[in-house]
């Protein structure tokens, strides 16, 4: 994990992403941006930023036309 990868600098909104991204890599190896709003119930604006913001901050990396999760040495209960 780099010094960059601050979570507690993340919005109650960007962890909500995280953990959908974080489940979604577990199941399917990655999460593509429709099952990313069905998983969180937010709209499709609201999670486009903050994949954005995740993104930002190397917490989620792009994969093919999903997300995955970037490096990391925490753990995410769901």
């Amino acid at each position: 994990m780099t010094e960059g990868h601050d979570v507690q600098s993340l919005s109650d909104v960007d962890i909500h992403v995280y953990e959908a991204v974080a489940s979604e890599a577990v199941e399917h190896g990655g999460a593509g941006l429709a099952r990313l709003v069905r998983a969180t119930g937010l709209d499709e604006d609201d999670v486009r930023e903050s994949l954005t913001t995740l993104i930002e901050h190397g917490h989620v990396v792009p994969k093919g036309e999903g997300y995955a999760l970037g490096p990391h040495t925490f753990e995410v209960e769901y």
